[in-house]
């Protein structure tokens, strides 16, 4: 795991006068992660994020030059101080030293948010063991690292802890994908049990088909149709939702799979 700083935080009126999240998985600036960490910095949040060059580089997208930056301008914008941790969550000990680099830089984290993912396509008679085993190492062993070393850290008042997974569905020529999808799931159920007597609450949100660059015009035009509203979801719906569950209002939410996905799946 390497650690990359971008730049200072901004200033902020008083130490821990703004509570800290930390948002895994925010490599690109259309990316959901990153509607997120806008969206809680304008609601009063300190935001430590993570990103992984190397898994954009491999990608159809490609790297987004300049894209951590790009963030962290943009958070120093809306007022919030933020740190920047480059780390592959592949490997067991990123998650440990992604919370320290984090507490280092802001405070001590109260929400804690993963959109991070290895997602790569292929099917039952296809999907390699190398390839199988980096999903359930980024998508569920990094989110159980990551659960537990906050869980061990957290000195929130009870009732203001928050744990976020973002989660899918897909199954079919998906298979290393969903079923470390599925994993997370049951990790992220059995935290808002556990960690009971914290105060934490833990939901996993599947946001549906979102266009973050990964659609061909085909696809983005049949899954349009499939959705009953007309329209692809935006990480802005997602990033409502997450500000909304990291709020007051949202802590008696907890232990729930939720779809916000505009209804797509309420035809299947």
């Amino acid at each position: 795991m390497s650690e990359h700083r971008t730049s200072e935080p901004a200033p902020r009126s008083a130490p821990g006068t703004r509570p800290v999240a930390l948002v895994t998985g925010v490599g690109r600036s259309v990316g959901i992660g990153a509607g997120i960490v806008r969206r809680l910095a304008a609601s009063g949040w300190d935001v430590a994020f993570t990103y992984w060059t190397p898994y954009d580089e491999r990608m159809d997208w490609g790297i987004e030059e300049g894209a951590a930056e790009a963030t962290t301008r943009a958070l120093t914008g809306l007022g919030a101080a933020s740190a920047a941790i480059e780390a592959d969550l592949a490997g067991p000990g990123a998650p440990a030293a992604v919370l320290d680099a984090a507490e280092e830089r802001l405070g001590p984290v109260t929400a804690l948010v993963m959109c991070h993912c290895e997602s790569v396509d292929s099917g039952l008679l296809d999907t390699g063991v190398e390839s199988f085993d980096r999903h359930f190492a980024v998508n569920a062993r990094a989110p159980w690292l990551l659960i537990r070393e906050y869980a061990k850290r957290f000195r929130g008042d009870h009732g203001t802890g928050r744990i976020i997974a973002l989660t899918s569905d897909h199954t079919v020529d998906n298979l290393p994908y969903g079923a470390s999808k599925a994993a997370l799931d049951r990790i992220t159920l059995a935290a808002a049990r556990e960690l009971a007597h914290l105060g934490v609450t833990a939901n996993a949100i599947n946001p549906g088909p979102v266009d973050t660059g990964w659609m061909t015009g085909e696809l983005r035009q049949q899954l349009t149709g499939l959705t009953p509203l007309g329209r692809l979801g935006t990480p802005q719906d997602t990033a409502h939702l997450v500000d909304f569950l990291c709020s007051a209002r949202g802590q008696w939410i907890n232990g729930q799979l939720l779809k916000s996905d505009g209804g797509i799946s309420a035809i299947n």
